[in-house]
């Protein structure tokens, strides 16, 4: 990792705001770090001189937050928002902070088309694996910013479900989600639509809910490991959506370490609930089978994914090099160059 230029990208980025051209989420400081966590500096300004002149100025703020439960979820406040965790990130260590936070935004996991809790996940590995600089920890306080003015539920999550010792795995529980039978619009009017879907409550409550820190933390890795796999079958029906249901819950996961073990069983069941979610209102019926995709080491499936340079198969990439870690399984390899294919 080159962290004068991790450092000198943030500062460039933290003059754009979380969003651009409407609702698009602003992917910059998500990629240049997975470029960088993976070698590839010598790309990183030349992909961001590229990426900044699609972004907005940030946006301004209206009035201070008072009542946070209140301003959750109104994206009018996002100014708001980011002032309000600078401020918090300059008074408090950077842990305290997100560790007040994450249960308060968790039930909000959808933010932003999930992009809010992946980009906190990307700012927590950087303070704990390369420890704090005050861009470091600017970027941690635009990444929560952003998830609390989007902060967006998923229907039916609870993040206390009752005991269901006899419900499925989480393998079996994704083969089994129902999908949405109108798929015009975004994501938010999708996600509205799961409401009235046949199914969708049990299906999202389906899961056996983790019993200890370390069942959800395995939990978690069987999640990215399955929807990885999963994109091999489904990702031709929507190739960029699709990624988020492998990208967010690994946020999840590269956030444990740094949060009270007590919240990891709500993590997983908040980000199962993401990956349902998509899954369901983006995933077409029935899978094809997996495509042909040139084989490589991880540090080569990544290189490939860095000569793309769109950002959701960088990020991709990036969650599956963890995945194949976590588990051996040269298959989810494949997904970032079926990905490059499709987008």
């Amino acid at each position: 990792m080159d962290h004068d230029i991790l450092d000198e990208a943030y500062r460039r980025l933290h003059r754009t705001g979380p969003e651009f051209e409407g609702w698009l989420s602003n992917h910059g400081p998500m990629t240049v770090e997975a470029l960088l966590r993976h070698g590839h500096h010598r790309s990183v300004h030349r992909w961001l001189d590229d990426y900044l002149r699609r972004l907005d100025e940030l946006p301004r703020g209206l009035r201070p937050i008072e009542d946070w439960r209140e301003a959750l979820g109104d994206p009018k406040r996002a100014g708001d928002w980011l002032a309000h965790f600078d401020r918090e990130l300059r008074d408090s260590p950077w842990q305290e902070v997100l560790g007040t936070w994450w249960p308060r935004l968790l039930p909000g996991i959808a933010a932003g088309a999930t992009h809010g809790v992946i980009r906190v996940g990307h700012a927590v590995r950087v303070l704990r694996e390369d420890g704090p600089t005050p861009d470091r920890l600017t970027e941690l306080g635009q990444a929560l910013g952003y998830w609390a003015a989007r902060w967006q539920p998923v229907p039916g999550l609870r993040l206390d479900p009752p005991p269901r010792p006899d419900g499925p795995d989480i393998v079996t529980a994704l083969a089994g989600l129902p999908r949405i039978a109108d798929r015009s619009g975004g994501i938010r009017e999708r996600l509205e639509r799961l409401r009235d879907v046949p199914g969708w409550e049990g299906a999202v409550a389906a899961p056996r809910p983790a019993r200890t820190p370390a069942d959800a933390e395995r939990g978690l890795v069987t999640l990215v490991h399955r929807a990885a796999l999963d994109y091999l079958r489904f990702g031709h029906g929507q190739a960029v959506m699709l990624v988020h249901a492998v990208t967010a819950p690994t946020a999840v996961l590269r956030t444990l370490p740094s949060i009270d073990p007590a919240l990891w069983a709500p993590s997983l069941t908040a980000a199962w609930s993401a990956t349902a979610a998509v899954t369901a209102v983006y995933a077409p019926p029935t899978g094809t089978p997996p495509p042909a995709v040139a084989p490589g080491t991880p540090e080569e499936v990544f290189a490939r994914a860095a000569r793309h340079g769109d950002a959701h198969v960088v990020k991709l990439a990036d969650a599956v090099l963890d995945a194949h870690a976590a588990t051996g399984d040269e298959r989810v390899l494949a997904a970032p160059g079926y990905a490059g294919q499709l987008i």
